[in-house]
């Protein structure tokens, strides 16, 4: 690497309370490349990366951009110094428009907000602003363009730094592929690339460095040249991932010895889903999944779809449907469950009662928390995740909804929530679980359903990825 770093941290701590999320971690990130910044759900890459911007000030260490020394005393800061991040969770206000909020990003330099906003929007990135309505409002944007806005948003800003905090996690494979070249074309053009990411076939794939942190502490740092996935699966977590090597539900015998009878609990037109299945969904954006996982969780109506109640439901953005972050933890257990004899008294809460329920939950699902009363938005994502789970199985239903249950999370957690769903199944529960990795339906599911223009059909079993992806493009049908 020569010349002087685009960014440079060097020797950073942070203290929330007694607990230290960095413990002089170094950061170097050169002119014209991608640099992956992996890590388990806790690790302080979001904290590595928000000191990066401004967003947080560092307890010891300092920052340097382009070589030179500075204080970072807010996120305008960083963005003067041409730093630009897309966050983990979405920061665009729905009520205002695409182009409003790419006005907003921009700030005072890039006066009134509208067609000006567009024009620059259109120069910075035309390919993502494809499909985006500059007066569409939104909150009316799927997911995955609500992602590709948060993308078109720091780029608006004129960044030739780009800090990026899982920008991958609600985008399908074709748009993943795209993000990626996207940001290589940005390093090859001098750009500067930080990639937090847990996935880590896209390290390979558009990496030129990686640095890895574990509790705080840098394990390892180089090219990505020379390693593996098992190589940076053993700096993040140690020795062994905690998942399954088979990554196969258990079987309906299995099941049915566990004690439940495999009667359907839940209808899709024609298709009967049974008490013990676990099914996936796979879909591309926008082709009617939201909806349906929505009618089967009776949170809205669609001809054809019943479930048995009761019905347990996980929705993709913990932060926003999932939980009140500024409610503990003991308060977002009970959000919905008023009427739960472990707590309610008659009109009353019994918090005593709650708050012990909530230490169970955290004990027995592993949540790294001072206790029931932390307020949610001081987890990471991963305990955040736990907690919307945990709080779903502990309402017992027949029929568990999971949308997205692992976007965002590192391998240890997804393999945790992927065997807590397995487990779910063993014990009796329909599970119906959607994703926009193809991969993890399959691994997880043993049955497929795939919907294409709000058409759903079953894949046949043992249905590959070729398959199936194409059954998502509509160009193959079911044999």
């Amino acid at each position: 690497m020569s010349g002087a770093p685009a960014l440079a941290l060097s020797g950073i701590s942070k203290f929330y309370g007694s607990v230290q999320a960095l413990r002089g971690a170094d950061f170097v990130l050169a002119p014209g490349e991608v640099h992956a910044l992996l890590g388990e759900n806790g690790a302080g890459k979001s904290t590595l990366m928000h000191i990066a911007y401004g967003m947080t000030r560092p307890d010891g260490g300092t920052i340097r951009i382009r070589g030179r020394e500075t204080v970072l005393r807010s996120p305008r800061d960083a963005q003067a110094l041409g730093l630009g991040m897309v966050h983990q969770h979405f920061t665009s206000i729905g009520a205002l428009t695409v182009a409003e909020n790419i006005g907003l990003a921009r700030g005072p330099r890039g006066g009134k907000t509208g067609r000006r906003e567009d024009g620059m929007a259109g120069e910075v990135l035309s390919g993502l602003m494809e499909g985006l309505d500059p007066d569409a409002k939104v909150d009316g944007l799927s997911v995955a363009l609500r992602q590709r806005l948060e993308i078109v948003k720091a780029l608006g800003t004129g960044a030739s730094i780009l800090l990026l905090d899982e920008p991958s996690a609600v985008l399908a494979p074709s748009e993943v592929e795209e993000l990626l070249a996207l940001m290589r074309g940005f390093a090859e053009a001098g750009g500067s690339v930080a990639l937090i990411t847990h996935k880590l076939p896209e390290v390979f794939a558009a990496a030129d460095r990686v640095t890895v942190l574990r509790h705080g502490v840098v394990t390892l740092t180089g090219s990505v040249a020379g390693q593996t996935e098992a190589s940076l699966a053993e700096a993040m977590i140690g020795k062994g991932t905690g998942r399954r090597e088979d990554g196969k539900t258990a079987s309906r015998e299995d099941g049915k010895a566990g004690g439940w009878d495999g009667s359907p609990v839940v209808r899709i037109g024609s298709i009967d889903i049974r008490a013990g299945e676990l099914v996936g969904i796979a879909a591309v954006e926008g082709n009617g999944q939201r909806e349906l996982l929505r009618a089967i969780a009776g949170l809205a109506s669609m001809p054809g779809v019943s479930a048995s109640a009761p019905v347990a439901f996980i929705p993709e953005d913990r932060t926003t449907e999932g939980l009140i972050p500024e409610l503990s933890i003991a308060e977002n257990v009970v959000l919905g469950s008023s009427e739960d004899p472990r707590w309610a008294r008659g009109v009353w809460l019994d918090w005593r009662a709650a708050r012990a329920y909530a230490e169970e939950l955290i004990r027995s699902f592993g949540i790294v928390a001072t206790g029931p009363d932390t307020p949610a938005a001081t987890l990471s994502g991963g305990n955040q995740q736990k907690v919307v789970l945990a709080r779903a199985l502990s309402r017992r239903p027949r029929v568990l909804v999971a949308e997205n249950p692992t976007r965002g999370l590192d391998i240890r957690a997804t393999g945790e929530v992927h065997e807590r769903l397995r487990e779910a199944a063993r014990a009796g529960m329909a599970v119906i679980v959607y994703s926009t990795d193809l991969d993890e339906v399959l691994e997880l599911a043993e049955r497929v359903l795939v919907i294409h223009q709000a058409r759903v059909s079953e894949a046949p079993p043992g249905a590959g990825r070729r398959l199936v992806g194409d059954m998502m493009l509509g160009v193959a049908r079911p044999r």
